[in-house]
């Protein structure tokens, strides 16, 4: 099956998205059948969301945020995670500046684990998945929409749990988190928590 874009138009825009609808024409490949539709399209800039790990006395930790989502109309914990809507920024000084903002930790070393789109059947928007080590605490700077934010640090089996009991329903932690665990698999050697 093959997608062409007939036309596009942008429907609604704010500083955080905005909304078009596309006509598109489908070819079924196999038949040569033509059939049009409309895709509705939100557009984002991209996102970093990042894994903060730490060991404790031979423990391993991870640090969340936990805040009320709107849309979900309910309070969740989450990894720290976001953008900087309509600046240009380098995804690694994004995953820096997020986990400064929401939850005060600066990270000596930043790994670069993948990149994932968000919700591509709806969204158009890349998030970018880091791992952080070397932590040390500092200062929030959260924007007025985190004002509820709180930070807190888990011990992996508990985050591991609030998978699967529903305290983290945030789809892009819980796919973050499967990258790192595939990644820490193929890099056992480069993994030192600390």
């Amino acid at each position: 099956m093959s997608i062409r874009t007939i036309s596009s138009r942008e429907v609604y825009r704010n500083r955080w998205c905005s909304v078009r609808e596309d006509v598109i024409e489908r070819v079924n490949d196999a038949t040569g059948e033509v059939t049009q539709g409309i895709y509705g399209v939100m557009d984002k800039a991209p996102g970093s969301i990042v894994i903060a790990l730490e060991r404790d006395g031979g423990e391993e930790f991870i640090w969340l945020v936990r805040q009320f989502r709107y849309t979900a109309q309910g309070t969740f914990f989450e990894l720290p995670q976001g953008g900087w809507e309509g600046v240009e920024v380098d995804p690694e000084e994004l995953a820096h500046g997020e986990l400064r903002e929401e939850t005060g930790l600066r990270a000596e070393r930043m790994t670069h684990l993948a990149d994932q789109w968000i919700a591509y059947g709806a969204m158009r928007q890349v998030h970018h998945v880091f791992l952080a080590e070397g932590l040390s605490k500092g200062e929030t700077d959260r924007d007025p929409e985190e004002a509820d934010m709180t930070v807190h640090r888990v011990p992996l089996s508990e985050f591991e749990a609030m998978l699967l009991d529903g305290r983290v329903m945030d789809n892009c932690s819980a796919a973050a988190w499967g990258v790192y665990c595939a990644w820490r698999k193929k890099h056992p050697l480069q993994h030192s928590v600390r």
